[in-house]
């Protein structure tokens, strides 16, 4: 066996302090935990995970269709005709969005806000509106 620098005390029982109570593990782990380098790491990581989509221009005959279809929808707002709306919400934090759908009663179509409010409070920007069904849609194709 070979002399090692430790030898004299490697052999010594562990010491325990008369004076304190021994910590336990997770009160010793906690005392380190301030130090955590990659603080919100996991976070950022999931962010960027998550995906977005790209919102997809209407071509001509699609924007005509859906104003075809608000301007029914303005006409006859007063009956309260259940509808559902396909839309896009922008992302708050990237780029893109992704589509919702919104249904239910509609309350009313405000041409200064440019939004179709539903009777439960949810309200959709006209701008933002992909699709449309409703049952009072029955004749257009």
């Amino acid at each position: 066996m070979s002399s090692g620098r430790y030898d004299d005390i490697i052999d010594l029982p562990h010491y325990v302090s008369a004076k304190r109570k021994r910590m336990s593990a997770a009160d010793r782990a906690a005392q380190f935990g301030s130090f955590a380098a990659l603080t919100g790491h996991g976070a950022a990581i999931n962010e960027t995970a998550r995906l977005t989509s790209e919102k997809a221009e209407l071509d001509e005959c699609e924007k005509s269709l859906v104003n075809q279809k608000l301007t029914i929808l303005l006409n006859i707002q007063e009956l309260r005709p259940y509808a559902s709306i396909l839309y896009f919400r922008p992302d708050s934090k990237k780029e893109g969005g992704a589509y919702l759908t919104a249904e239910g009663e509609i309350e009313k179509i405000c041409c200064d806000s440019g939004k179709v409010y539903f009777t439960d409070g949810k309200a959709v920007p006209v701008d933002d509106i992909r699709d449309i069904q409703s049952d009072c849609f029955g004749f257009l194709r």
